[in-house]
């Protein structure tokens, strides 16, 4: 029996990988035309709604209905963490920063994931990971300082409150990783996914039925929050793991650093957006010091001499 060639092999994870990275990039530019209709919150809730509908039919089908029930209670919790919370954040920001700027904010995720894991799970980093930490603090704080004004802009939000959402979005994932390694690790992950669209749905109602705009938002808008909750979430989290499942969790974070490069495009494109030099010099900066905070990428060390 002939082996089957490596290319074969790789093929299908590495479409997966890019297919994630651009609809994940994707789902600025809908959070962008949604919540200027909608406004934040509403955008958030009515995106892990269509995401929860979405993804319920898919378990009930698997028969991992009785997999929720049984934990549903830390399931709808990282809801919040992992969706709720962060989604809402993203959106406000979008109100008054750029997609790209947005996004290489969101890379910053896995940075804060191992300080949390650090911190929660005594998950030390070695000399390299520390060196990693530092450097990526230092990326965010020049990015940050470049978008430090408090002063409201034209629609009433300072940029300095908009990168503060998007970093405490970031370190809302960075928990919700920790959390998920620490009580759902025997969690079936299609469950996870779907009841913790369920628990950020319960969480958001309220306020976004408080928050909803006066004005029935248009047909555009909801176009756009339908592909966000499907696409964008939904479609997202089954690729998500997925990619887990075949290539590991480590791999797989590697996403996260391609998915501003699409983010950039499609705001560019789609909504006449800019990349300063300094946004891009600070992204790097970024995205050199999480690789080496996460392990995956290590500084050479040098041999013992005999």
């Amino acid at each position: 029996m002939s082996a089957v060639p490596a290319t074969a092999k790789a093929k299908p994870w590495l479409l997966d990988f890019a297919a994630l990275a651009a609809i994940w990039g994707a789902s600025f530019l809908f959070m962008r035309i949604t919540v200027l209709e909608f406004g934040a919150v509403p955008t958030a809730a009515v995106r892990v709604l269509v995401a929860a509908l979405s993804l319920l039919p898919l378990i009930w089908l698997r028969g991992l209905l009785p997999d929720l029930r049984r934990h549903w209670k830390p399931v709808l919790l990282i809801g919040m963490l992992n969706s709720g919370i962060p989604f809402a954040l993203f959106s406000f920001a979008l109100l008054s920063i750029t997609t790209g700027l947005s996004a290489i904010l969101n890379a910053t995720v896995p940075l804060f994931g191992a300080l949390i894991a650090w911190a929660w799970l005594n998950d030390r980093p070695n000399a390299s990971r520390s060196l990693g930490l530092v450097i990526g603090f230092v990326g965010v704080a020049l990015l940050a300082w470049d978008k430090a004004s408090f002063k409201p802009d034209a629609n009433g939000i300072a940029p300095g409150w908009a990168v503060l959402a998007c970093l405490l979005a970031s370190i809302c994932y960075g928990i919700s990783g920790s959390y998920t390694k620490r009580f759902l690790m025997q969690v079936p992950p299609m469950v996870t996914a779907t009841g913790s669209q369920i628990g950020a749905t319960l969480g958001l109602a309220l306020p976004a039925l408080w928050l909803w705009p006066a004005h029935w938002p248009s047909g555009h808008a909801w176009l756009a929050v339908l592909v966000l909750g499907v696409v964008c979430t939904g479609l997202a989290y089954i690729l998500f793991f997925r990619l887990i499942s075949n290539v590991g969790p480590a791999k797989t974070l590697t996403v996260t650093f391609v998915v501003p490069v699409f983010a950039l495009f499609y705001g560019a494109v789609f909504l006449g957006e800019t990349l300063t030099p300094w946004m891009l010099g600070c992204g790097l900066v970024v995205v050199f010091g999480t690789a080496l905070a996460t392990g995956l990428l290590r500084l050479p060390t040098r041999k013992a001499s005999s």
